[in-house]
């Protein structure tokens, strides 16, 4: 069984005070904080998935083990969240649900019940992204016409996002939420297509008035657009829609059209650089080098399809007043749950958040079991965090794990403090607005890892099963 059906396993014990899980008070949760440390294991052979763990207690004696130490002085970034993509694809199959059966999911996914994960992050493309139905952007004309003013400018055609967006703003009102265009609409391009191609640069004004009329629309709508990209994977013009946008054409929108227009419409909206791949941190850290750019620019983005997440911290040492962002991540339809859930789990979300960064999102929300819908030219083999299969099943796969071991237990607004790694284990540590000490661990070995959890001269004892993720609450 999955983790679902097993609060039973701790009935009456607390995990999270006021966020999550079992009925007690947040006063016997203190109570309890300075001995018990709770336990979920997920395993790479897939026999335990987001299950809870009998606790382990932190006491006096002494062992050979090796050690995790957690020093809660050290202090590093604040977390925005942990999340996925809610594609228009995403937002079509789980449509399909029965009510009672949608309903469920959405508030398994975004709620702060203890039958929910709680995600507390999403991105959403500006117009259609790869894994929508159709391309299609908020200002589509016929060939040849074109609309500076952008007096045809509609988001009619993401009316379904949009319905789904404020259901969980309604679960969740302090999501927060990242925006990135796959392609302007054909006609501020010079190809006229929505794969590839530059943008025009007559069309540079024009453009930041559609970023600028998104936000408003969407704010119309009562969604707040917390940060946007100039543009997703701008090295990347072989998807469908895309844009082919180099760090000196990305710069030059952003300091004499982007950061210019949302200063005169009064958009409090971020502007985040970059939004690809970690081979490339000299992308971001051109731009910011940029005198006139730079105070338009809150931070950068990145994908690890390539490189090492390490960029992360090579950016952070060239501009540490810059925040950080870890925006995308597949895992695909060939790839096997423990490889993936091992593979993520350590660079994903421990490595991104080592890294700097304030966000770590997966991929794609959900799809159907042929991994559709997707454009002609998109992604074929893109696997959802969801896969629904008709109008009462679907299933949980891989994304939905390596996510929930973090969001689950990690609040917005936590910080990252300081924690120690072996050969084999990965780890990253929070603490809480509430205090609690969060630590995610991964085992990269084979075999079982004995280790302790060492915290203000506290020892607890642990061992977690190889190729396995762990999250420990005290």
């Amino acid at each position: 069984m999955e983790f679902h059906n097993l609060y039973s396993f701790f009935k009456g014990t607390a995990l999270l005070c006021g966020v999550v899980l079992f009925p007690l008070s947040c006063s016997s949760v203190a109570q309890n904080r300075g001995n018990e440390v709770q336990y979920w294991l997920t395993k790479g052979d897939e026999s335990v998935k987001l299950q809870p763990q009998k606790p382990v207690r932190f006491v006096a004696a002494s062992n050979n083990f090796q050690n995790i130490e957690i020093d809660a002085s050290q202090k590093f970034q604040y977390i925005d969240g942990f999340g996925y993509t809610l594609t228009g694809g995403s937002v079509e199959v789980i449509n399909r649900l029965s009510p009672s059966r949608r309903n469920a999911l959405l508030h398994e996914l975004f709620g702060t019940g203890r039958n929910s994960v709680s995600i507390s992050y999403l991105r959403l493309s500006i117009g259609a992204s790869d894994l929508d139905g159709e391309v299609f952007s908020y200002n589509d004309l016929p060939e040849g016409q074109t609309d500076p003013s952008l007096s045809k400018f509609s988001l009619e055609k993401d009316k379904s996002l949009i319905a789904m967006v404020k259901e969980i703003l309604k679960i969740n009102p302090n999501i927060k939420i990242i925006a990135a265009p796959w392609s302007p609409p054909v006609w501020m391009k010079d190809n006229g297509k929505s794969k590839g191609g530059s943008l025009k640069p007559e069309f540079y004004a024009a453009y930041a008035s559609y970023f600028v009329k998104y936000i408003q629309e969407m704010k119309k709508e009562g969604i707040t657009i917390d940060a946007v990209t100039p543009q997703n994977e701008p090295l990347h013009p072989g998807n469908n829609p895309s844009l082919y946008m180099p760090s000196e054409k990305q710069g030059e929108f952003i300091k004499n059209h982007l950061g210019p227009a949302f200063k005169a419409s009064h958009i409090k909206t971020k502007i985040v650089v970059y939004d690809h791949n970690c081979n490339k941190p000299e992308y971001a850290i051109d731009i910011l080098k940029d005198p006139e750019a730079y105070p338009y620019i809150d931070g950068s983005a990145f994908h690890l399809y390539e490189g090492d997440i390490s960029a992360l911290s090579t950016v952070h040492n060239a501009f540490p007043d810059k925040n950080l962002y870890f925006t995308e991540q597949w895992t695909g339809s060939k790839g096997t749950f423990g490889e993936d859930l091992n593979w993520h789990v350590k660079n994903v979300i421990i490595g991104s958040m080592r890294n700097w960064s304030k966000t770590a999102l997966e991929w794609n929300l959900a799809n159907d079991p042929q991994y559709g819908p997707h454009t002609d030219g998109g992604c074929t083999e893109c696997k959802g965090a969801i896969t629904v299969s008709d109008r009462e099943h679907f299933t949980r796969n891989v994304s939905y794990y390596i996510i929930a071991h973090a969001s689950k237990f990690v609040p917005a607004g936590s910080q990252r403090i300081a924690s120690t790694q072996t050969e084999h284990l990965s780890s990253a540590a929070f603490m809480t607005q509430s205090g609690k000490i969060i630590l995610i661990v991964q085992n990269d070995h084979q075999a079982d890892e004995n280790f302790n959890i060492k915290f203000a001269g506290k020892t607890a004892a642990v061992a977690i099963p190889g190729r396995s993720a762990a999250t420990y609450i005290f």
